[in-house]
């Protein structure tokens, strides 16, 4: 890929919009001077899933054209927690907490972004000058917003609605977020659609303390047809670091409508191949299930190895194809001879309550050695090595 078109790829490939313009930033390219661009991470949570994926490869093609990439772990902002999206309050965590969760966040990132070599990026915290803020330094950095521009927040407005609380820390989040930018000297800020209010107060901040520009660039988010978001609560969402078994047989569950905006913000297949992917899925051409083993494959081989995706490949058709069991299987030790069968979907994990393991047996969705249970009161004889199938996907193994 020469230059022209990765600058194209950098500029267009899943990119929802760019503040003030695309023509700004293409300018602002062409000057030899390297841009300072950066994306933060709130470590909310021990990893990173695939909705990262989108402005962290965004950040990778800007790397690539020699660009200064800076990773923000919001190790400050994350004790705060942003309430993008939020109908409820976010749980406060600890400083504790978010250093436990950011821990492997640089190993995870760098699987596709370059910490070392002629144009390395950097990592740092925003703990590191927040906080160094005195009680004045915040009602100042205050003063550049109005409570108007706060509220009119569409989480704001519904939670006024339903009569929820907003909490004046909330307010604070875009505000110390913003202020990330100032001190960094940041050129470009990328981050998923979902954060462009955050973005554009950074935007605010360095032009009314710098008088100058700071430029956004948002990214598409992995919404299906309707618009919604794939998130974790939908046990959609995968984690980067998850075994290559489950993000293949993850992805392989996800509806037909998120094959195109996966391929296109997910991986590196080149732009013309996935319309040629699209065309043909849309005529009938290619079947729906083989374009989506097509990105399945891929991110597990970006998340692992091609070897590794290979074989999840395999293991996937042979287990939801053909029936059989997988090769790796979670064991789990039973002492007594005779275990009610609903109480040993309990014990394994494979139901979370006893009405979730009801009606999965009733609706038949329950096989022990492959024989349909659907008697939920059944006592099921406990012997070496029986395996209990819950639908699709979920294997226990007694031993």
């Amino acid at each position: 890929m020469n230059k022209k078109e990765k600058t194209e790829q950098a500029i267009t490939r899943c990119v929802n919009k760019i503040y003030p313009s695309l023509g700004g930033l293409e300018k602002r390219m062409k000057q030899k001077k390297k841009m300072r661009i950066y994306c933060g991470y709130d470590p909310t949570g021990p990893t990173l899933h695939l909705g990262h994926l989108f402005p962290t490869l965004k950040l990778a093609d800007f790397q690539a054209l020699g660009h200064q990439i800076i990773i923000l772990i919001g190790d400050f902002t994350g004790m705060i927690g942003d309430p993008t999206d939020k109908n409820e309050t976010r749980k406060k965590l600890t400083r504790k907490e978010v250093l436990s969760n950011s821990k492997n966040y640089k190993k995870l990132i760098s699987k596709w972004i370059d910490f070392s070599g002629p144009n390395p990026a950097k990592i740092v915290y925003n703990s590191k000058w927040n906080d160094k803020l005195s009680f004045s330094d915040i009602i100042e950095l205050a003063s550049n917003f109005t409570v108007q521009q706060m509220i009119v927040r569409d989480m704001f407005q519904k939670r006024i609605k339903r009569k929820k609380p907003i909490y004046l820390h909330e307010f604070l989040y875009p505000l110390v977020q913003g202020y990330d930018s100032v001190v960094m000297d940041v050129d470009l800020e990328v981050g998923g659609n979902d954060q462009l209010f955050n973005m554009l107060c950074g935007r605010d901040l360095v032009k009314a303390l710098k008088n100058r520009e700071k430029f956004v660039l948002t990214t598409k988010l992995l919404t299906d047809s309707s618009g919604k978001k794939i998130g974790k609560t939908q046990g959609k969402m995968v984690a980067i670091d998850a075994s290559p078994e489950t993000i293949y047989g993850t992805i392989m569950s996800w509806s037909d409508d998120l094959i195109i905006p996966g391929l296109i913000g997910s991986t590196r297949i080149d732009i013309k191949e996935i319309r040629r992917i699209e065309k043909d899925m849309k005529s009938g051409k290619l079947n729906p299930i083989k374009a989506k083993a097509v990105l399945a494959k891929e991110i597990t081989a970006m998340c692992h190895n091609l070897q590794k995706a290979d074989k999840a490949e395999k293991e996937f058709f042979n287990v939801f194809q053909k029936g059989e069991i997988p090769t790796k299987i979670k064991e789990f030790k039973i002492k007594k001879d005779n275990f009610l069968l609903i109480d040993i979907l309990i014990k394994t994990g494979l139901c979370s309550s006893k009405s979730e393991g009801r009606r999965a047996i009733l609706q038949g969705g329950v096989r022990v050695d492959g024989e349909v249970k659907k008697d939920w009161k059944e006592k099921i004889r406990v012997k070496e090595g029986i395996v209990i199938r819950l639908g699709k996907r979920k294997f226990a193994k007694i031993i």
